[in-house]
């Protein structure tokens, strides 16, 4: 489209020839010809001047070159915008039923749903309009998914599971296996059989290999527009909030509760039956012991306060040195005292003598 076209559904602010036909979108330093651009960070500012893009989303005209300019407040937010214009459905998913599909009974589908190869439908099950069913998943009976969803290749999603609107789950993640409950009877383990369900709200995107356990009764929860990345296990009864981040390799401990707006990093590890409260940040590899009110920033294991945390790191590293200075001091007071030893020993003799 002409940059002026682009620069309308952006909302943005045109500087320059409006008439440039626009291709595509890439990153500053890869961009072509064609392409437009982006500068959000300022340490990239320099990369403006040798830039093979067309034109550049910034929020100011950057000094020293002429590069047609779309002027918008949040950069990043409008260059994702001109991806999602661009975007094209690469994956060739259209409407209709593989022959190779197999559907249960009372199966429910939406206008516009893509049921690819190897698809499995169990009974009952209802499929929103425009969802996105690719080659190999499996969609449990009674299981309910909203509309415009997209499931990647070898999705299982198990029975009696919801999915909200605009839900992505990526190639591999199982979505309300059983959780893990056992009890022990003396000297054998018993299974507690797993009743629940898991619900997922809208607009939640699910990383590839992702497990989201459904509960033993009730429900694990999923809230509305969380982002959960690749490698992630969430037990049993977990209730998620809505717009929270759950990086690679988190582990949610059963009925733990973590609020809106959270961010676990990379690694993080909770612990089952507690509540960490809404915008709590932990960092990566934070392991999570007891519940985090509100607002809280925690790293750390045990996790602790970040600033704290990161006291505590800074001694860490000084305890060599502090060891050898303790040795030495050891060593010293040792001599003291036996200097006093035989100090007093000759004393004592000469008391003795006299």
């Amino acid at each position: 489209m002409r940059l002026d076209e682009l620069a309308a559904k952006l909302g943005a602010v045109l500087h320059g020839d409006g008439e440039i036909e626009i291709t595509g979108v890439a990153g500053i330093r890869e961009a072509r010809a064609g392409q437009v651009t982006f500068l959000a960070n300022p340490k990239y500012e320099s990369f403006v001047a040798t830039t093979n893009a067309s034109a550049l989303i910034a929020a100011r005209r950057p000094p020293g070159r002429s590069l047609p300019v779309l002027e918008v407040e949040e950069p990043y937010l409008a260059f994702v915008n001109a991806l999602g214009i661009f975007s094209r459905d690469r994956l060739g998913a259209v409407p209709g039923i593989h022959d190779s599909a197999i559907l249960g009974k009372d199966v429910v589908l939406g206008e516009g749903v893509s049921i690819g190869p190897l698809v499995v439908i169990g009974d009952g099950a209802a499929i929103g309009d425009r969802t996105v069913l690719m080659s190999g998943c499996f969609v449990g009976g009674a299981t309910r998914i909203g509309a415009d969803a997209h499931l990647y290749p070898n999705v299982v999603v198990r029975e009696d599971s919801i999915l909200g609107d605009r839900v992505v789950v990526h190639s591999g993640a199982v979505i309300g296996s059983d959780g893990f409950g056992f009890a022990r009877d003396g000297e054998s383990v018993r299974k507690i059989p797993q009743i629940g369900n898991v619900e997922v709200g809208d607009d939640v995107e699910i990383g590839a290999n992702t497990t989201i356990d459904r509960a033993t009764t009730g429900t694990t929860r999923i809230g509305r527009g969380s982002k959960i990345d690749n490698l992630v296990m969430v037990a049993h009864n977990v209730q998620i909030g809505a717009n929270t981040l759950v990086c690679a390799q988190v582990g949610i401990s059963g009925s733990a509760t973590v609020g809106d707006g959270v961010t676990l990093a990379g690694q993080v590890g909770l612990v089952g039956h507690i509540s960490v409260g809404d915008r709590v940040q932990v960092g990566a590899q934070g392991g999570v012991t007891k519940s985090i009110p509100s607002g809280e920033s925690v790293s750390g294991y045990p996790a602790l306060p970040h600033r704290q945390a990161r006291r505590i790191y800074a001694a860490m590293r000084s305890l060599p040195d502090i060891v050898r200075t303790v040795r030495e001091l050891c060593r010293r007071v040792a001599a003291l005292e036996g200097g006093e030893r035989r100090r007093d020993r000759s004393d004592g003799r000469r008391r003795e003598r006299e």
